[in-house]
């Protein structure tokens, strides 16, 4: 009975109906469930099924450097980052208000996980994102010899619901940077949210982009709907360094 059935769900694109349709004949039979109760659980499977396929197809679109969820980060160790602050970034309204978040310090301290992690929480509420570093906009900005190979560059950049900009002003860019990045943030202004980090305090940013009016203009979107965290404190990759190095001294002693 259930081989015919499978054959016209697979037709219909219905894969995961078709794999779990045996055991919910089983169910209907054991629990005599009614035929509304049959389908409904069936075509709940399915549309389960389609909703982590889909958040896996957009996360693999984000391109992001590594996964992260915001469980393991570490709040005790970034004690300047409220915990209960930073959770306003995790629902949908961080989208809705296209806010942005821009953490900066210096390299080490967390700023590109916490990101991730905003960014991957996103995802996993149906939105697109996108991770770009800074050195990596920039080079490919400098193979684009059209205005139309730029236009198609910076598209995505513009159009998906949250951006992340990793690592501005850790190192030098072309004087074509900073009028792309402008063009970027003043076009997701108001319209969709973006996180940006740097090692770079935004008083520095004229030097980053090679023009300090740019810089203004940059800086007075991002703050307009957004906040800075300055973050401060020992490097997330030396910690554990650091605890060998007290253990082995405390066991010398």
């Amino acid at each position: 009975m259930s081989s015919g059935l499978d054959t016209m769900l697979a037709q219909l694109h219905l894969g995961q109906a078709a794999e779990v349709l045996p055991q919910w004949l089983d169910r209907a039979a054991s629990q005599e469930l009614g035929y509304a109760d049959f389908l409904q659980g069936l075509l709940e499977e399915e549309l389960a099924a389609r909703a982590v396929a889909a958040t896996a197809r957009r996360l693999r679109d984000a391109a992001f450097p590594f996964a992260a969820t915001i469980e393991q980060f570490d709040f005790r160790f970034r004690p300047e980052l409220k915990r209960q602050v930073v959770l306003r970034y995790l629902d949908p309204s961080f989208v809705e208000r296209a806010e942005t978040l821009t953490l900066i310090g210096p390299p080490g301290l967390g700023k590109t996980m916490l990101a991730v992690c905003v960014a991957t929480k996103q995802v996993q509420l149906g939105y697109t994102a996108r991770f770009v570093t800074a050195q990596a906009l920039a080079g490919q900005l400098g193979r684009v010899n059209t205005a139309r190979g730029r236009q198609r560059l910076l598209a995505p950049l513009l159009s998906c619901d949250v951006l992340v900009l990793d690592e501005l002003g850790y190192l030098p860019t072309a004087a074509s940077f900073g009028p792309a990045l402008y063009e970027v943030i003043a076009g997701r202004y108001e319209r969709r949210p973006t996180i940006i980090t740097s090692n770079k305090s935004l008083t520095e940013w004229g030097r980053v982009v090679q023009d300090v009016s740019l810089a203004a203009a940059l800086v007075d979107r991002l703050m307009h709907h957004g906040q800075v965290f300055y973050l401060k404190g020992p490097s997330w990759r030396t910690r554990g360094r650091q605890l060998e190095t007290t253990t082995t001294q405390e066991a010398s002693a």
